[in-house]
């Protein structure tokens, strides 16, 4: 498993959504995740809707995945500084 992959997984399982992913072990990976999809969920069903797109290959072929998560409105703010 590659960050590539992983990145086709997210992508296809939450529309409309953008990720960055690093990782260069096989198994570990760091995320961001950027998309309209989050709007109103807490962290914990973000987190739940990423693994969903993810499927099995969560605690198989991926060990750890480290994410954050943003609606665009976020990302937004965090890239400007408007907090």
């Amino acid at each position: 498993m590659d960050s590539n992959e992983i990145k086709q997984l997210i992508e296809n399982g939450l529309p409309g959504a953008t990720a960055q992913i690093e990782g260069n072990d096989g198994v570990h990976f760091q995320a961001v995740i950027i998309g309209a999809v989050f709007n109103g969920l807490s962290p914990l069903q973000r987190h739940q809707a990423v693994y969903r797109a993810l499927g099995d290959k969560m605690g198989r072929e991926i060990h750890a995945l480290s994410m954050q998560t943003y609606t665009p409105a976020e990302w937004e703010q965090k890239m400007t500084g408007d907090a």
